[in-house]
C-alpha cells in the first residue's frame, strides 16, 4: 500500500466516532503532533467510542469542549445549559469518579442536577495548562489539569479537528474524544 493511500485510509478512520481501543491506538500512533500555538481558542468536543466506562459520560452532562486561552490558561471542561450559555467547570468538584462506578446515573436528570449545582462548580479560572509532552513516542501538545492526575494529549486531524487522548491515572485504557475549532 503506498503512503498516500496509508495516508487517506488514516484519514478517513479519524472521522469515524467509534472504533475499537486498537484501531483509536492505531490512529493516534499514525496522525501528526499538535503544537500549542494550534490549540489556541475555542472547542467543541465530541466522545469516540471505543467501549470505555466513560463512553456517553460526558455528552450526558452537556459537555460543549474546551478553551486555551495561552499555555498556562486552560478551560479544561466546557458545558452548555438548555439556552446553550457556555460555562466552564472545575474538575475538581465534577465527581467524574462517581460516573464512572454508577453508570445509571448518566440520563437527563442527572444533567437537570449538574446544571442545578452549576454555580457551585463553575469556576471563571483557568484549571489547567498545555505543554509539549512525549506520548507514545511522539512529541506533541498536552493539556495537564492543575488539580487532577489527568493529561490529554492531541494530534491533529486537519487544521480545524484534532484526537483528543486522555490518560488518567488509575485508568487502564486511555478515553478518546475530538475536538473541533469553534468559529
Amino acid at each position: 500500500m503506498t503512503d498516500a493511500r496509508q495516508a487517506d485510509e488514516l484519514r478517513e478512520r479519524a472521522y469515524q466516532d467509534r472504533m475499537s481501543l486498537q484501531e483509536a491506538l492505531e490512529l493516534c500512533d499514525g496522525l501528526p503532533s499538535v503544537e500549542i500555538e494550534t490549540m489556541l481558542g475555542r472547542w467543541r468536543g465530541s466522545e469516540v467510542s471505543t467501549h470505555h466506562p466513560m463512553d456517553g459520560m460526558l455528552a450526558t452532562f452537556g459537555w460543549y469542549g474546551k478553551e486555551f486561552i495561552d499555555r498556562d490558561h486552560v478551560h479544561p471542561l466546557l458545558f452548555s445549559d438548555n439556552h446553550n450559555q457556555i460555562f466552564a467547570l472545575d474538575p475538581k468538584r465534577l465527581p467524574l469518579s462517581l460516573g464512572l462506578k454508577l453508570p445509571f446515573l448518566r440520563n437527563k436528570l442527572t444533567r437537570q442536577l449538574l446544571f442545578m449545582a452549576r454555580f457551585l462548580l463553575q469556576t471563571r479560572q483557568a484549571k489547567a495548562r498545555v505543554r509539549m509532552v512525549e506520548y507514545r513516542g511522539k512529541v506533541s501538545a498536552s493539556m495537564l489539569y492543575d488539580n487532577l492526575p489527568i493529561c490529554d494529549t492531541f494530534r491533529l486531524i486537519d487544521q480545524d479537528t484534532l484526537l483528543g487522548i486522555m490518560d488518567f491515572k488509575g485508568m487502564e485504557q486511555p478515553f478518546f474524544f475530538k475536538l473541533h475549532r469553534d468559529k
